[in-house]
């Protein structure tokens, strides 16, 4: 008895007149379906962000109910935070859904809540997020020339972690994709919105001092064209946004700003002096950016372009996200190699100057490296992951950030963990998912604390010095 014929595999026998007529189109995609794909596309994600939105078409942050503030936000038990809402009615005192029901609070009146308990409460309880006085906020870029690794989905949580926190926080977006502005619901209407123009009006300057120079020497001055003209009446609180969070504040991007990183190269050659790396970090500290929030949070695009060099120059903390594969870690090991070079030319570039004028060299430094693992599946890559762990040291932190069920449903909505309202899950899933964050954003904090701890005893002794 002969055996059954085994079934081809799918890919054999193709007739070409049935894939003829299953591709469909007379002709093939022009630059015009290139336009229509990308309007579709935009049309879709409007139809997503629409769904977080409110009556006025901004997108709004959910109630926070007592458990959570209790349990999460504020160290009181329920029955004393409750105790203290009865005996101070000026107090925010919530609202119910139901006759009865748990009370639901906005973030501004948890802040305002925690404000109270910081002065009130017990002393030996923080209530308020530890920050040295007199001392700027830290900048923190998140990066990795690798897409996929959570590099956005890392920043975001992040900031909603400090804000959750009690920190005045500034998200600034690099990326001209523009993720990071959907999900804090950013409106950018062209490039002019975004650091482009801070990075302008940086360069601008440089030319406007050079010509003081060019004319004390009697050569004619460089114009400044209309670009440079109109970006020198910009300042970084014409572009920075209020977003739905109380204390997050955004500087947002859209797809021009990808245009700096063939603008900024031209400045560069027309200017060789011109200090492109210090654009970014300049402008926002000559803008009081640095005094205004405690935490200035950058997301990069993920490639070491001329945004990137600014964001990671800018930099106190440098984060840097990577899954537990393989092809992951060989790719951040190149992406720091890549860093090495690229800062190192820099620096021996400016120093060969720096030396024959006895000048004061450049060495670029940050505050902490660390790298991160993402969307971590502890069944399939304990090992890995311990192998990179073995490898890195310190560099790579202990915590593993899972990809819980929570993680992916809250990505289909267009919200963060943390604006994710618990009841649309069970509770324990909830408590799961959001712990993973919980624990990355604790090892940050730990990471930004002991560096202002260090730059506290460090001017401490140049005081006394």
């Amino acid at each position: 008895m002969r055996e059954p014929a085994a079934e081809q595999p799918p890919y054999f026998n193709i007739q070409p007149d049935q894939a003829l007529a299953e591709l469909g189109a007379a002709r093939g995609t022009d630059t015009g379906g290139l336009a229509a794909i990308a309007q579709a596309c935009a049309r879709g994600r409007d139809d997503l962000a629409s769904r977080g939105l409110n009556a006025e078409g901004r997108k709004e942050l959910r109630l926070f109910s007592t458990w959570e503030i209790t349990r999460y936000l504020i160290p009181v038990a329920q029955a004393h935070f409750r105790r203290v809402l009865r005996l101070n009615p000026e107090l925010p005192q919530g609202r119910t859904e139901t006759e009865g029901g748990a009370k639901w609070f906005t973030l501004d009146e948890v802040l305002r809540l925690r404000a109270h308990f910081a002065a009130e409460g017990k002393k030996s309880k923080e209530y308020r997020p530890w920050r040295p006085e007199g001392l700027p906020a830290k900048m923190v870029a998140v990066a990795n020339f690798k897409g996929g690794v959570g590099k956005t989905s890392t920043c975001a949580h992040l900031a909603m972690s400090a804000a959750l926190d009690g920190y005045r926080v500034l998200v600034i977006d690099l990326d001209s994709q523009g993720s990071m502005t959907s999900i804090f619901g950013g409106k950018v209407e062209d490039e002019w919105g975004t650091v482009f123009p801070l990075m302008a009006r940086h360069y601008a300057r440089h030319l406007q001092q050079d010509n003081h120079r060019r004319v004390d020497r009697g050569d004619p001055p460089v114009p400044l064209d209309e670009t440079l003209t109109e970006a020198l009446k910009v300042t970084a609180a014409d572009i920075v946004q209020k977003t739905h969070w109380p204390n997050i504040d955004l500087i947002g991007s859209q797809l021009n700003l990808y245009w700096a990183e063939f603008q900024v190269p031209v400045w560069r050659m027309a200017a060789r002096g011109w200090k492109l790396w210090d654009a970014l970090a300049e402008t926002l500290e000559a803008d009081g950016l640095l005094d205004q929030y405690d935490v200035i949070f950058l997301d990069t695009p993920p490639a070491l372009g001329y945004l990137t060099i600014n964001g990671l120059a800018a930099a106190d903390i440098l984060l840097v996200p990577l899954g537990a594969s393989f092809l992951e870690f060989d790719s951040t090991g190149r992406f720091f190699d890549m860093l090495h070079s690229t800062f190192r030319s820099i620096e021996e570039g400016e120093n060969i100057a720096a030396r024959a004028l006895g000048r004061e060299e450049l060495a670029f430094e940050w505050d902490a490296v660390r790298a991160v693992v993402t969307r971590y599946d502890g069944a399939q890559q304990a090992e890995l992951a311990g192998l990179m762990q073995a490898h890195l040291g310190r560099i790579l932190t202990p915590q593993r950030q899972e990809f819980t069920a929570l993680i992916g449903q809250a990505g289909e909505q267009v919200n963060g963990i943390y604006e994710a309202d618990y009841r649309d899950f069970n509770r324990d899933t909830y408590i799961r998912g959001r712990a993973t964050f919980d624990e990355t954003y604790a090892a940050f904090k730990r990471l930004l604390i002991g560096c202002w701890r260090r730059d506290e005893l460090a001017a401490r002794q140049s005081e006394e010095a």
